[in-house]
């Protein structure tokens, strides 16, 4: 009998029922968040598929499978942990009676560390991948669609890794208020700090690595598409994924952020818990899952030309459309990367002549192609 009344340790911080009433965790928040998420990513998932299909650049083809794997894992993050959401807000399930062991508590925890942390590791990937990409041609080459898919896998394996140590010891999983979604335990204790502060930190390193490598990579990419040879060169599909990777950096910078530093300045500032703010951020973290998929829908280069039909957006590069613009960063990136490109134009062979996957693919007359 005494056995049946020790608590079991995701309840020992907050145990059913609760009393909490917040909007920003009401079942209509839920049920929105979730509904439009999984909609936007199953649709960006099928318009990807199809411009996959018609593919020809290797760089292109590589960058498309990164963001297939970024979609596809928003897409599962939000169905998993928002069908257990939804589904403890329609039925108000007693998480004790259903899960006295906290098996269930413990997986919806893992979900929410390993669903959090790939698209963050994945944006690193794809900065890593563009930055090799555009500042290290020769090297392209190596990162073939298979190395791709065991890359996205490795990001896989190293969240999922993460997400596994509060079973092995290091920090818990406990239920969080309004007791609809598990967590992991954020307090002072030694060994739920250490794991709130690898979780914090691996996931605030991956934001810096993308943010220092796009920046490099934009610079560079400026720097080709408005120097002397920006006419022999087509840079639009590069600037087409740049501008993407970029938007995908600030979207989850913005949207995870204050989470990642609300945990990392909690757990070691030892103060108490504001279920407030980790519910305000908590749901800045999930619009990164709903916002993803509307970067590649919405800037995507058959969007631009519907949207600006008179360019012509078959020659150049879409920066040398503006002269002004062309002259200003010009000067600006002239002086910044000193003769890198000076450098591989001396290694490469006939530097005049771009190579084949930094061509764009032929503009058809008919829409059936563009995706």
């Amino acid at each position: 009998m005494a056995s049946t009344n020790v608590t079991p340790l995701c309840f020992s911080t907050n145990t059913p029922p609760f009393k909490h009433n917040h909007t920003i965790a009401s079942a209509y928040f839920s049920a929105v968040f979730s509904g439009l998420g999984l909609s936007s990513n199953l649709f960006a998932l099928l318009v990807l598929a199809k411009t996959f299909h018609h593919t020809k650049s290797r760089s292109r083809s590589s960058f498309l499978l990164f963001l297939g794997g970024l979609v596809f894992t928003d897409f599962m993050g939000l169905l998993v942990t928002g069908s257990i959401v939804v589904s403890y807000h329609i039925t108000h399930f007693n998480w004790r009676q259903l899960d006295p062991q906290c098996h269930f508590c413990n997986f919806m925890g893992m979900s929410m560390v390993f669903y959090g942390l790939c698209p963050l590791l994945l944006g690193a990937a794809m900065a890593v991948e563009r930055f090799v990409g555009i500042n290290r041609p020769f090297a392209r080459s190596s990162m073939s669609n298979t190395r791709v898919c065991w890359t996205v896998a490795l990001v896989w394996v190293t969240a999922g890794s993460i997400s596994l140590l509060p079973l092995v010891g290091l920090g818990h999983y406990h239920l969080q208020v309004p007791g609809s979604w598990c967590f992991l335990n954020i307090s002072s204790a030694p060994l739920d700090m250490t794991f709130g502060l690898i979780f914090s930190l691996v996931g605030l390193a991956s934001l810096a690595v993308s943010f220092l490598l796009n920046t490099v990579s934009v610079v560079t990419l400026l720097r080709v598409c408005c120097g002397a040879d920006s006419t022999q060169r087509r840079r639009d599909y590069e600037v087409e994924m740049m501008v993407q990777l970029i938007l995908i950096m600030v979207i989850a910078s913005i949207c995870w952020c204050p989470l990642l530093v609300f945990i990392a300045q909690t757990v070691l500032s030892g103060s108490e818990l504001d279920v407030r703010y980790l519910l305000l951020w908590l749901r800045f973290a999930t619009g990164n899952q709903v916002l993803d998929p509307w970067v590649y829908i919405l800037f995507r280069r058959a969007i631009l030309k519907r949207v600006a039909p008179k360019m012509d957006w078959s020659r150049g590069s879409i920066v040398s459309l503006y002269p002004t613009l062309s002259t200003s960063f010009r000067k600006l990136t002239r002086a910044s990367l000193g003769g890198t490109l000076d450098r591989l134009d001396h290694i490469r062979p006939n530097p005049c002549i771009a190579r084949q996957e930094d061509t764009p693919l032929p503009v058809l007359d008919t829409s059936a192609t563009s995706v």
